[in-house]
């Protein structure tokens, strides 16, 4: 089982477009398991209705398999009520969706399937064969899927004005945080930079010595650099030297080395050489223009304040649409 032990954190990875996610969602936790193998057949008492949510059952075979899936996912066995809840919450949430004309097709399901499987390093195959061999039929994670899908779409087409925050509001946050001492708030300003590659081009199997040769001539060239336009002039004399296309970067794009690379290296002047399949590259560092735009900053409090604003709206919708539903237990 070592291959399938994933971090849970990856979890939250695989579906960026549809945060936030249930932390019932994360399987990174199942993959250490090896218990809890079975099969799903189906027998007649396990197939009686539970639930009847507007005139669609819930059987007490799907409270069995959430609840599998659940125990997979945090060893702990949950409340009968609680996953009782949580398939009416669902059917409501699909429900909702169709009312609404919100259809998600068994394609798109089954793409976010696959992908989750991916970034556990398995086909979407391979992951159902993991859920069969703990007990857990592939469909009742597939239907948990389809749900999530539908409301993250629902919550942000109904309330989509409450999901736009206004830089000031934003900024304003920042310093509330940064008040409590938060690093991240600190980080306000970031920067633009226009970068212009250079490469000094080397044949494919060259040897240690020619690579060397080729590092030594950019070097040279990159201590008598101290303007973009000049240096770029200068390469373009030389044999065996390419100047790209201009390259556009945001420091919040970067990791922090590399950020602090351009911040070392300076306006007008040259990185250090590095070897690529292709040769040796530098970059003329043309441009850098300082940004409030979108800093690391006011990504991470941007995220929060929607992730804050989504639960609300979301838990205030689902709460009236529930006192709406016709739900009858059996």
């Amino acid at each position: 089982m070592k291959r399938f032990e994933v971090d849970i954190r990856v979890m939250k990875l695989h579906w960026p477009r549809l945060r936030p996610i249930s932390a019932a969602f994360c399987l990174g936790a199942i993959l250490s398991l090896g218990a809890f193998a079975g099969d799903f057949s189906r027998p007649a008492a396990a197939q009686g209705v539970v639930v009847v949510v507007n005139g669609e059952p819930v059987t007490a075979y799907d409270i069995d398999q959430r609840s599998k899936f659940h125990q997979m996912v945090s060893r702990k066995s949950p409340g009968r009520q609680d996953v009782i809840d949580e398939l009416i919450n669902e059917k409501i949430k699909v429900q909702t969706g169709r009312r609404y004309k919100l259809e998600i097709t068994d394609k798109d399901v089954d793409a976010s399937f696959a992908e989750m499987g991916k970034r556990m390093n398995l086909s979407g195959d391979q992951l159902a064969q993991l859920l069969e061999k703990n007990g857990v039929d592939p469909g009742t994670l597939k239907s948990r899927i389809r749900a999530d899908m539908v409301w993250q779409q629902l919550v942000r087409g109904k309330f989509q004005s409450s999901f736009q925050f206004r830089e000031k509001d934003i900024l304003a946050a920042i310093e509330k945080k940064d008040d409590k001492g938060d690093e991240v708030a600190a980080k306000t300003v970031a920067y633009d930079y226009l970068l212009r590659p250079i490469l000094f081009v080397l044949p494919k199997g060259a040897s240690q010595a020619a690579i060397a040769a080729r590092q030594r001539d950019a070097e040279a060239m990159r201590s008598r650099i101290q303007d973009c336009e000049q240096g770029l002039r200068f390469a373009r004399a030389l044999p065996d030297v390419l100047v790209l296309d201009p390259v556009a970067r945001n420091s919040a794009d970067l990791p922090p080395a590399l950020q602090e690379v351009l911040e070392r290296t300076g306006v007008g002047r040259l990185t250090s050489p590095e070897t690529t399949a292709n040769g040796i590259q530098v970059f003329a560092i043309c441009e850098k223009r300082e940004t409030k735009v979108d800093t690391p900053a006011m990504r991470k409090t941007r995220s929060e304040m929607f992730s804050k604003q989504f639960e609300a709206k979301s838990k205030r919708y689902l709460s009236e649409l529930r006192r709406q539903a016709l739900i009858e237990m059996k």
